[in-house]
Protein backbone atom coordinates (compact mmCIF):
# COMPACT_ATOMS: atom_id res chain seq x y z
CA UNK A 1 0.00 0.00 0.00
CA UNK A 2 1.24 3.77 -0.74
CA UNK A 3 1.51 5.44 2.12
CA UNK A 4 1.97 9.86 1.49
CA UNK A 5 3.11 11.47 4.78
CA UNK A 6 4.32 15.33 5.31
CA UNK A 7 8.04 16.51 4.87
CA UNK A 8 8.93 15.88 9.04
CA UNK A 9 9.62 19.13 10.28
CA UNK A 10 12.97 18.25 11.52
CA UNK A 11 13.90 18.05 7.50
CA UNK A 12 13.03 21.56 6.63
CA UNK A 13 16.14 23.50 7.55
CA UNK A 14 17.75 20.83 4.63
CA UNK A 15 15.22 22.32 2.31
CA UNK A 16 15.22 25.61 2.79
CA UNK A 17 19.37 25.35 2.29
CA UNK A 18 19.26 23.31 -0.73
CA UNK A 19 17.01 26.28 -2.52
CA UNK A 20 19.46 28.60 -1.25
CA UNK A 21 22.36 26.24 -3.14
CA UNK A 22 20.89 26.30 -6.57
CA UNK A 23 21.59 30.15 -6.96
CA UNK A 24 25.42 28.38 -6.67
CA UNK A 25 27.66 27.76 -9.60
CA UNK A 26 29.78 24.47 -8.28
CA UNK A 27 32.23 23.50 -10.20
CA UNK A 28 34.31 20.34 -9.28
CA UNK A 29 37.35 19.23 -9.43
CA UNK A 30 38.78 15.56 -7.86
CA UNK A 31 41.85 14.10 -6.69
CA UNK A 32 43.80 11.25 -4.91
CA UNK A 33 45.53 12.07 -2.03
CA UNK A 34 48.48 9.90 0.17
CA UNK A 35 47.68 10.18 3.56
CA UNK A 36 50.81 8.52 4.54
CA UNK A 37 52.32 11.08 6.66
CA UNK A 38 48.87 11.81 8.29
CA UNK A 39 48.84 7.76 8.99
CA UNK A 40 52.16 8.15 10.69
CA UNK A 41 51.63 11.13 12.92
CA UNK A 42 48.09 9.13 14.29
CA UNK A 43 49.78 6.84 15.16
CA UNK A 44 52.57 8.30 16.86
CA UNK A 45 49.80 10.24 18.72
CA UNK A 46 48.14 7.07 19.33
CA UNK A 47 50.85 6.49 22.09
CA UNK A 48 49.71 8.70 23.77
CA UNK A 49 45.84 8.10 23.85
CA UNK A 50 43.33 7.96 20.94
CA UNK A 51 44.60 10.32 17.65
CA UNK A 52 42.87 12.75 15.97
CA UNK A 53 40.21 11.65 12.81
CA UNK A 54 41.17 11.54 9.49
CA UNK A 55 38.86 14.83 9.04
CA UNK A 56 40.45 16.53 12.13
CA UNK A 57 43.84 16.24 9.70
CA UNK A 58 42.02 17.62 6.84
CA UNK A 59 40.11 20.37 8.64
CA UNK A 60 43.77 21.33 10.19
CA UNK A 61 45.26 21.81 7.36
CA UNK A 62 42.55 23.04 5.15
CA UNK A 63 42.62 25.95 7.53
CA UNK A 64 45.79 27.02 7.13
CA UNK A 65 45.81 26.96 3.48
CA UNK A 66 42.31 28.83 2.50
CA UNK A 67 43.79 31.82 4.72
CA UNK A 68 46.87 31.58 2.18
CA UNK A 69 44.39 31.99 -0.13
CA UNK A 70 41.80 34.73 0.67
CA UNK A 71 40.21 34.82 -2.89
CA UNK A 72 38.72 31.52 -2.10
CA UNK A 73 37.86 32.86 1.55
CA UNK A 74 35.02 34.94 0.23
CA UNK A 75 31.40 34.66 -0.46
CA UNK A 76 29.27 36.36 -2.57
CA UNK A 77 26.14 38.40 -0.53
CA UNK A 78 23.07 40.31 -1.53
CA UNK A 79 20.58 39.46 -3.65
CA UNK A 80 19.43 42.52 -5.58
CA UNK A 81 23.05 44.18 -5.30
CA UNK A 82 25.38 41.26 -4.87
CA UNK A 83 28.51 42.05 -2.67
CA UNK A 84 31.86 40.24 -2.52
CA UNK A 85 32.61 39.64 0.61
CA UNK A 86 36.24 38.58 2.03
CA UNK A 87 36.81 37.61 5.29
CA UNK A 88 40.06 37.34 7.78
CA UNK A 89 38.51 34.53 9.77
CA UNK A 90 38.50 30.83 8.42
CA UNK A 91 35.41 29.14 9.65
CA UNK A 92 34.34 25.39 8.80
CA UNK A 93 31.07 24.52 8.45
CA UNK A 94 30.57 20.16 9.34
CA UNK A 95 27.88 18.40 9.12
CA UNK A 96 26.54 15.73 11.64
CA UNK A 97 24.38 12.90 10.70
CA UNK A 98 22.55 12.91 13.69
CA UNK A 99 18.68 11.51 15.25
CA UNK A 100 15.97 14.60 16.48
CA UNK A 101 12.77 13.41 17.46
CA UNK A 102 13.33 10.06 16.05
CA UNK A 103 14.06 11.41 12.59
CA UNK A 104 17.88 11.09 10.64
CA UNK A 105 19.16 14.42 9.61
CA UNK A 106 22.17 16.17 8.87
CA UNK A 107 22.90 19.20 11.05
CA UNK A 108 25.91 21.20 10.80
CA UNK A 109 28.09 22.84 13.61
CA UNK A 110 30.82 25.36 13.27
CA UNK A 111 34.55 24.73 13.84
CA UNK A 112 35.74 28.53 14.23
CA UNK A 113 38.93 30.05 13.22
CA UNK A 114 40.52 26.61 12.35
CA UNK A 115 43.33 28.49 10.55
CA UNK A 116 45.07 29.11 13.78
CA UNK A 117 43.44 25.91 15.96
CA UNK A 118 45.47 22.89 16.85
CA UNK A 119 43.97 19.07 16.03
CA UNK A 120 43.24 19.18 20.12
CA UNK A 121 40.92 22.13 19.53
CA UNK A 122 39.50 20.83 16.39
CA UNK A 123 38.84 18.05 17.86
CA UNK A 124 37.53 18.57 20.56
CA UNK A 125 35.05 20.83 18.80
CA UNK A 126 34.46 18.09 16.82
CA UNK A 127 33.84 15.34 19.64
CA UNK A 128 31.51 18.20 21.63
CA UNK A 129 29.25 18.62 18.83
CA UNK A 130 29.56 14.73 18.26
CA UNK A 131 28.68 13.83 21.70
CA UNK A 132 25.85 16.78 21.89
CA UNK A 133 21.92 15.95 22.62
CA UNK A 134 20.68 17.82 19.07
CA UNK A 135 17.35 18.48 20.78
CA UNK A 136 19.45 21.28 23.33
CA UNK A 137 22.96 22.32 21.47
CA UNK A 138 23.05 25.68 21.04
CA UNK A 139 24.56 24.81 17.58
CA UNK A 140 21.79 23.66 16.34
CA UNK A 141 19.27 26.71 17.59
CA UNK A 142 19.13 27.67 14.34
CA UNK A 143 17.75 24.58 12.76
CA UNK A 144 14.96 24.02 15.41
CA UNK A 145 13.52 27.72 15.40
CA UNK A 146 12.88 26.97 11.31
CA UNK A 147 11.63 23.85 12.44
CA UNK A 148 8.60 25.38 14.28
CA UNK A 149 8.37 28.54 11.88
CA UNK A 150 5.97 27.95 8.71
CA UNK A 151 7.79 27.15 6.26
CA UNK A 152 7.71 29.76 4.13
CA UNK A 153 8.70 32.15 7.16
CA UNK A 154 11.63 29.33 7.60
CA UNK A 155 12.82 29.63 4.23
CA UNK A 156 13.02 33.52 4.43
CA UNK A 157 15.03 33.30 7.61
CA UNK A 158 17.16 30.71 6.35
CA UNK A 159 17.93 33.38 2.85
CA UNK A 160 17.91 36.21 5.14
CA UNK A 161 20.96 34.76 7.31
CA UNK A 162 22.97 33.25 3.87
CA UNK A 163 22.61 36.73 2.09
CA UNK A 164 23.83 38.80 5.01
CA UNK A 165 27.53 39.34 5.52
CA UNK A 166 28.20 39.36 8.83
CA UNK A 167 25.08 36.22 9.80
CA UNK A 168 26.40 33.81 7.21
CA UNK A 169 29.79 33.67 8.84
CA UNK A 170 28.44 32.13 11.93
CA UNK A 171 26.07 29.97 10.45
CA UNK A 172 27.86 28.63 7.34
CA UNK A 173 31.22 29.49 8.00
CA UNK A 174 33.99 29.83 4.50
CA UNK A 175 34.42 26.15 4.05
CA UNK A 176 32.24 22.96 4.21
CA UNK A 177 33.95 19.89 4.43
CA UNK A 178 32.09 16.40 4.23
CA UNK A 179 33.22 13.15 4.48
CA UNK A 180 31.35 9.54 4.07
CA UNK A 181 34.67 7.79 4.63
CA UNK A 182 32.97 5.90 7.28
CA UNK A 183 31.10 3.31 4.55
CA UNK A 184 32.83 1.98 1.50
CA UNK A 185 32.70 5.79 -0.31
CA UNK A 186 35.52 5.99 -2.36
CA UNK A 187 34.42 9.82 -3.24
CA UNK A 188 31.37 11.79 -3.89
CA UNK A 189 30.73 15.70 -4.66
CA UNK A 190 28.48 18.00 -2.79
CA UNK A 191 28.12 21.78 -2.96
CA UNK A 192 28.02 23.05 1.20
CA UNK A 193 26.76 26.57 0.55
CA UNK A 194 30.33 27.95 0.31
CA UNK A 195 33.00 29.18 -2.00
CA UNK A 196 34.95 25.92 -1.06
CA UNK A 197 33.44 22.65 -0.25
CA UNK A 198 35.77 19.61 0.13
CA UNK A 199 34.23 15.87 -0.21
CA UNK A 200 36.68 13.24 1.70
CA UNK A 201 35.80 9.46 0.98
CA UNK A 202 37.76 6.38 2.53
CA UNK A 203 41.03 5.73 2.98
CA UNK A 204 42.29 2.55 2.19
CA UNK A 205 45.46 0.68 1.19
CA UNK A 206 45.56 1.56 -1.81
CA UNK A 207 48.57 0.20 -5.39
CA UNK A 208 51.00 3.59 -5.87
CA UNK A 209 53.72 4.25 -7.78
CA UNK A 210 56.45 6.00 -6.40
CA UNK A 211 60.17 7.18 -7.95
CA UNK A 212 59.12 4.25 -10.73
CA UNK A 213 58.16 1.36 -8.22
CA UNK A 214 55.29 -0.16 -7.20
CA UNK A 215 53.99 0.30 -3.57
CA UNK A 216 51.09 0.45 -1.59
CA UNK A 217 49.58 3.37 0.29
CA UNK A 218 46.48 4.75 2.70
CA UNK A 219 44.54 7.08 -0.18
CA UNK A 220 42.38 9.09 0.51
CA UNK A 221 40.31 10.77 -2.87
CA UNK A 222 39.31 14.20 -2.32
CA UNK A 223 36.77 16.29 -4.26
CA UNK A 224 36.33 19.93 -4.34
CA UNK A 225 33.24 21.85 -5.29
CA UNK A 226 34.37 25.62 -5.89
CA UNK A 227 32.00 28.64 -6.39
CA UNK A 228 32.55 29.60 -10.40
CA UNK A 229 30.62 33.59 -9.45
CA UNK A 230 33.91 33.84 -6.96
CA UNK A 231 36.69 31.99 -7.87
CA UNK A 232 37.84 30.34 -11.37
CA UNK A 233 39.42 27.17 -12.44
CA UNK A 234 43.03 27.82 -12.11
CA UNK A 235 42.94 29.34 -8.36
CA UNK A 236 40.80 26.18 -7.22
CA UNK A 237 43.49 23.85 -8.49
CA UNK A 238 46.37 26.00 -7.02
CA UNK A 239 44.16 25.58 -3.66
CA UNK A 240 43.48 22.02 -4.20
CA UNK A 241 47.53 21.67 -4.99
CA UNK A 242 48.33 23.33 -1.70
CA UNK A 243 46.17 21.15 0.19
CA UNK A 244 47.30 18.00 -1.19
CA UNK A 245 50.96 19.22 -0.41
CA UNK A 246 49.63 20.15 2.87
CA UNK A 247 48.48 17.14 4.04
CA UNK A 248 51.28 14.87 2.27
CA UNK A 249 53.68 16.86 3.79
CA UNK A 250 52.36 16.90 7.36
CA UNK A 251 53.40 18.27 9.51
CA UNK A 252 54.91 21.26 7.45
CA UNK A 253 56.21 22.98 10.58
CA UNK A 254 57.57 21.69 13.98
CA UNK A 255 54.18 20.41 15.81
CA UNK A 256 52.50 23.10 18.38
CA UNK A 257 50.14 20.98 19.51
CA UNK A 258 50.48 20.82 23.24
CA UNK A 259 49.55 17.34 23.14
CA UNK A 260 47.79 14.48 21.36
CA UNK A 261 44.24 15.01 20.73
CA UNK A 262 41.54 13.66 22.22
CA UNK A 263 40.01 10.23 20.48
CA UNK A 264 37.44 10.64 17.91
CA UNK A 265 35.21 7.64 16.99
CA UNK A 266 33.18 8.13 13.50
CA UNK A 267 31.45 11.21 13.42
CA UNK A 268 28.71 12.39 11.35
CA UNK A 269 29.40 14.72 8.23
CA UNK A 270 27.93 16.86 5.75
CA UNK A 271 25.50 14.30 4.09
CA UNK A 272 27.42 11.61 5.88
CA UNK A 273 29.50 10.51 8.96
CA UNK A 274 32.71 11.94 9.69
CA UNK A 275 35.43 9.82 11.02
Amino acid sequence: MTRITPVPRERRHTLHFLRYARGHSPVFLDTEVDMSAVRRDREQARVHERPPSWVTYVLHAAGRVLAAHPEANAALCGRLRPRLVRYDNVHAKLAFDKELNGVRVVLTGLIPDVHIATLRDIQERIDGVRDGDPARLPEFGGARLMHRLPPVLGSAMFRSVAHSPRQRLGVLGTLAVTSLGHRPVDGFYSNGGTTITLGLGRVADRPVVRDGALGIAPTMRLSMAFDHRVIDGAAAADLMGDLVDALEGFPADPPADPGPAVAAQPVGAAHGTNR
